[in-house]
């Protein structure tokens, strides 16, 4: 956490030089999430390379805070999976244990259909990002960013639904490809996405009808990516899609609003 925040920290405070402007708070946020969507193993200097990566090319391209329109700390995280794959995927921290190579239980299912057990998943004893395995503290953490309305529920709350309901429907038919859905939502990235950075106002749509689309499509692209292609974990890809096509779906809301409203004049 401490080099996200100094290597990132150097570039916002460029840019505030640069551009003259007081330095965004909002670097605050990507820099406490950068680490935590990361194996604990990542070399120090590739967290350094990947928040630089994700602050530069995520925010501050786009303007800064309040302008980008993808997540800073997701960039970073795909730079580095792409640019540097064995450190996102060779190693993972078993909890209570001295080893750390072991596989997470996404990559078990997929390759040897094995299930990880619920309560494991829920409490954190499994291999995986720092941000990720406790599974119950991301619940309660979430529901609480909810509550609060810190967060939008729309956008969350259709994205684990529509993981949810496809897995469902997918393990019927295909089980040996689509995990089962209680499994499918515990397990990876989703609930960190899903709470952490599906809700973030500013990549999120603006419309409520839009959120709901949004998660739907999030959703979709995630059972997607894990069941069908060479990728165990899709939550990455699937949001940052989403942030690309999220103001185009506001934008067709809109205008579909917009007739409507005609409509009813006439």
């Amino acid at each position: 956490v401490l080099v996200s925040y100094a290597a990132g920290g150097v570039v916002e405070v460029a840019f505030a030089a640069i551009r003259r402007r007081p330095i965004e708070e909002g670097f605050l946020v990507t820099g406490l999430i950068f680490p935590l969507v990361l194996p604990p193993t990542t070399p120090l200097w590739i967290v350094a390379v990947g928040i630089v990566v994700g602050v530069f090319f995520g925010k501050e391209v786009f303007g800064g805070t309040g302008r980008n329109i993808f997540n800073p700390a997701l960039v970073g995280r795909l730079f580095i999976t792409i640019a540097f794959p064995q450190a996102m995927s060779s190693s993972w921290q078993q909890p209570f244990t001295d080893a750390v190579t072991s596989a997470t239980p996404l990559s078990l299912y997929k390759t040897s259909q094995e299930l990880t057990s619920y309560s494991d998943l829920l409490f954190g004893s499994v291999a995986g990002s720092t941000g990720e395995v406790f599974s119950l503290g991301i619940i309660i953490g979430g529901i609480y960013l909810l509550y609060t309305k810190v967060g939008n529920w729309r956008v969350p709350v259709s994205y684990i639904a529509t993981v949810f309901v496809l897995s469902a429907v997918g393990n019927i038919f295909i089980p040996e490809t689509v995990a089962p859905p209680l499994f499918q939502v515990l397990t990876g990235g989703l609930l960190f996405g899903a709470f952490f950075m599906t809700t973030d106002p500013v990549t999120s749509p603006y419309n409520n009808e839009s959120k709901l689309i949004c998660g739907l499509i999030a959703g979709v692209l995630t059972v997607t990516i894990r069941s069908f292609s060479g990728y165990t974990e899709g939550v990455m890809f699937s949001i940052i899609l989403t942030n690309a096509l999220s103001p185009l779906v506001d934008h067709f809301v809109m205008k579909t609003k917009y007739r409507e409203i005609e409509s009813a004049r006439l």
